[in-house]
C-alpha cells in the first residue's frame, strides 16, 4: 500500500544540465500553519489530501522537510519587463520541489512560492506576504472553473514570520502547480548568450513534455514555435472574453504550456472600459485590457527571434519561417475570440453582419460603462425571459440606450432558430454569474491579515467553484462593487 506521504516524483527537468538551474532546498519557516488544502487537486495529482493537512504535510508545504524523490531546484531564465530586456532573471522566491505523474499520467510541477532567497533574488528576501498567496489561490482556481488554462494552487501555509513591504505584514507560502513552469524568458536566457546547444536541450524537453507531435515534424522548432502561438492566441482570448486583466504580460510570465501564470496584480473588470488598468506598476498602460492581444503577439515574436538557430541553418530561412508563424496569431487569435463571443451571445455559426453588430455591441458598454460580467450574464436571461431559471436583472438594470441594439440581437438569434432554453442553458455555460470580483478578493485578504480570520476566503474560494450556477442566496458575490470598495490599484506583492 502507498504511503500517504508519498509523492509520486519524476523529475525530468532537473536531468538537464546545470546551467538551467540552481539546486538548493527551500528555507525553514519559524511556525507553519495550514490555511488551507485543495482536495481535488490532490485527489487529481494522486496526493493525500489527509496527509497534506496534517502537520508534517504542513511541514512540507511550508519548506520545512522535503518529500522524498524530490530535487529542489530555482530556475534560470531573462525576460522583458514592460518592453525593457533582463538578461538574467530567474525563480526568485519559488522553488521548484519536482514534477509529479498524476494517476492519468499526466506531468506536474510542483513549486513552492515564497520559500526564502534563491540565487536570482536580487535582493528580495524571497518571501511572500500573506496577500499574495491568498490572492493567487482565490484568482487561479477561479481561472480553472471558468475553463481558462491556468496555474492551479494545492495548498496555502502560514509562516509564523513577519514580510516587510511597506509595512509589516505575515507571511505565507504557496504551493503551485502547473505543466511546467518554463517560460519565453527561459529561451531568452540561452538564446542572449548565443547558447545553441542549451536552446536545443530546451526546445527538445518543451517539445517531449508539451508539444510530442512536433518530434516527427519536418521542423520539430518550427512545429513548436506554431504550437505556442495556437495556445497562447486560445489562452488571450479566453481572458479578454472573461474581463480579465493579467496585469504583467512580460516574457518571463508567459508559459510555453500556454497557461496562465503569475496572479501578482491581476484583476476582473467590473465597469467595462477597453483601456482599463489596474497594476500599480502600469504607468502607461502597456498590458491594459485591449492591449493584452497585441503585447501576447509582441512576445512571441521574441520567442521567434530565440529561436532562429533552431528553425533553419540559413538565418535569413530562419526568419522568413519565424515572421509567417508569427504572423499568423492575428487571425488565430480573432478565430478564438469570435467563436467565444459567439457563445457568449447564444449563436451557434457567425453570419454576415455579425461583426457590426459585436462592435457596436462593446461601444455601447464602453459609453455606458455597464459591469462587464453582469451584462453578458443579464443579456443570457433574455433568451428565454420566462424561463424558471434564477436571474440577475435585480442587480444589472439595463439601460434604455441598449434596447435597439438588443432588438437587433433578437432577430438574430430568430434568424438562427433553436429553442430558447436551449440556447439560454448554452449562454449561461459561456457567462458567468460569479467572478473573483476585486472588492470580494481584497475583503477576504484584509480579514485574514488584519484579524486572523479566513472564513471569508474560505467562503469566496467555495462559492467560486460554481461559477455559472446562479444563486439567489449568494446575490452579495455576483454584486458589483458600491462607489467606496472599488479597487483601483492591484500590487504584485513583491
Amino acid at each position: 500500500m502507498t504511503s500517504p506521504s508519498h509523492w509520486p516524483f519524476d523529475n525530468s527537468y532537473a536531468n538537464l544540465p546545470g546551467q538551467f538551474y540552481s539546486r538548493l532546498e527551500p528555507s525553514p519557516v519559524t511556525r507553519p500553519g495550514p490555511i488551507r488544502i485543495n482536495r481535488e487537486l490532490a485527489a487529481e495529482l494522486g496526493l493525500d489530501a489527509d496527509w497534506l493537512a496534517s502537520g508534517a504535510g504542513t511541514r512540507v508545504l511550508a519548506g520545512n522537510a522535503l518529500p522524498a524523490g524530490a530535487e529542489p531546484l530555482a530556475a534560470v531564465y531573462a525576460g522583458h519587463q514592460f518592453g525593457g530586456f533582463n538578461p538574467q532573471l530567474g525563480d526568485g522566491r519559488a522553488i521548484l520541489l519536482g514534477e509529479v505523474v498524476s494517476p492519468s499520467g499526466e506531468r506536474f510541477d510542483i513549486q513552492l512560492k515564497g520559500s526564502g532567497r534563491t540565487p536570482y533574488s536580487r535582493g528580495g528576501d524571497g518571501r511572500s506576504p500573506l496577500g499574495p498567496v491568498l490572492r493567487e489561490y482565490i484568482v487561479s482556481e477561479a481561472m480553472h472553473v471558468l475553463g481558462v488554462p491556468t496555474s492551479r494552487a494545492l495548498a496555502a501555509v502560514t509562516t509564523g514570520d513577519t514580510v516587510y513591504r511597506d509595512r509589516a505584514l505575515p507571511g505565507a507560502v504557496l504551493t503551485r502547480v502547473a505543466r511546467s513552469h518554463i517560460r519565453i524568458g527561459s529561451f531568452e536566457f540561452f538564446a542572449a548568450r548565443r547558447d545553441t546547444g542549451a536552446l536545443q536541450q530546451l526546445a527538445d524537453h518543451v517539445i517531449a513534455r508539451h508539444y510530442p507531435e512536433a518530434a516527427s515534424a519536418a521542423n520539430p522548432a518550427l512545429a513548436l514555435l506554431e504550437g505556442v502561438i495556437r495556445r497562447q492566441a486560445a489562452l488571450v482570448s479566453r481572458w479578454q472574453l472573461l474581463g480579465f486583466i493579467h496585469g504583467v504580460m512580460n516574457t518571463d510570465n508567459m508559459l510555453l504550456s500556454g497557461e496562465t501564470i503569475d496572479y501578482g496584480p491581476c484583476a476582473f473588470m467590473d465597469d467595462f472600459h477597453p483601456e482599463t488598468v489596474f497594476s500599480s506598476i502600469d504607468h502607461n498602460g502597456r498590458y491594459a485590457w485591449c492591449n493584452q492581444p497585441s503585447i501576447a503577439h509582441w512576445n512571441l515574436s521574441v520567442l521567434a527571434q530565440c529561436l532562429l538557430p533552431l528553425l533553419h541553418q540559413d538565418e535569413q530561412e530562419g526568419v522568413k519561417l519565424a515572421q509567417a508563424a508569427v504572423d499568423r496569431f492575428p487571425e488565430q487569435f480573432l478565430a478564438a475570440h469570435q467563436a467565444g463571443v459567439n457563445r457568449k451571445l447564444g449563436w451557434q455559426q457567425s453570419r454576415d453582419g455579425d461583426r457590426e453588430l459585436v462592435e457596436e455591441l462593446f461601444e455601447l458598454m464602453a459609453a455606458e460603462r455597464v459591469d462587464f460580467t453582469l451584462f453578458f450574464r443579464r443579456l443570457a436571461d433574455f433568451a428565454a425571459p420566462a424561463s424558471a431559471a434564477p436571474k440577475v436583472e435585480e442587480l444589472m438594470p439595463l439601460p434604455a440606450r441598449f434596447l435597439p441594439w438588443m432588438q437587433r440581437w433578437q432577430a438574430r438569434c430568430d434568424a438562427e432558430g433553436g429553442n430558447p432554453e436551449q440556447r439560454q442553458a448554452a449562454m449561461y455555460q459561456a457567462n458567468p454569474a460569479f467572478i473573483p470580483r476585486n472588492h470580494l478578493v481584497e475583503a477576504a485578504i484584509a480579514a485574514a491579515v488584519e484579524r486572523e480570520d479566513f472564513q471569508p476566503f474560505h467562503s469566496l474560494v467555495k462559492r467560486l467553484r460554481n461559477p455559472f450556477d446562479y444563486e439567489l442566496a449568494d446575490r452579495r458575490y455576483a454584486l458589483p462593487p458600491q462607489p467606496s470598495e472599488v479597487v483601483h490599484q492591484t500590487f504584485c506583492g513583491t
